[in-house]
């Protein structure tokens, strides 16, 4: 009987060992993200996938990736309102700022604007 270095025992000669390096416990790749293992021997270590959740295309090997979402591309905000989102990190959804050119702010929504019709120009 041979025994990996995972515990796995087998009679085969040589043993063949797996290691998915994605059932580890906290994933490798934390909560927000896939992950993948490709080769699961023992010998080919390093080689796990991980995959943002809100954006397959973002992908890191061996660690977590980057990912990131501009809520700003989307134009949240109405006509003739700054967006500005702060925080790209998918963990931070909600906190872009829509500007009004009289200066009210609005977090997480579009702003309402209000000019006063009457009011002198500058």
């Amino acid at each position: 009987t041979c025994t990996c270095a995972n515990g796995v025992k087998t009679t085969a000669a040589p043993a063949v060992c797996e290691t998915d390096e994605c059932a580890a416990l906290p994933s490798p790749c934390g909560t927000e993200q896939t992950c993948s293992d490709p080769n699961k021997a023992a010998d080919k270590l390093h080689d796990f996938e991980c995959a943002c959740k809100s954006d397959t295309s973002i992908k890191k090997v061996d660690g977590p990736a980057t990912c990131e979402k501009d809520e700003c591309t989307s134009s949240p905000c109405g006509m003739g309102q700054t967006c500005n989102d702060p925080s790209k990190s998918v963990s931070s959804i909600g906190d872009f700022t829509c500007t009004c050119s009289n200066s009210v702010v609005t977090i997480g929504a579009a702003a309402t604007c209000e000019t006063d019709e009457c009011a002198p120009s500058p």
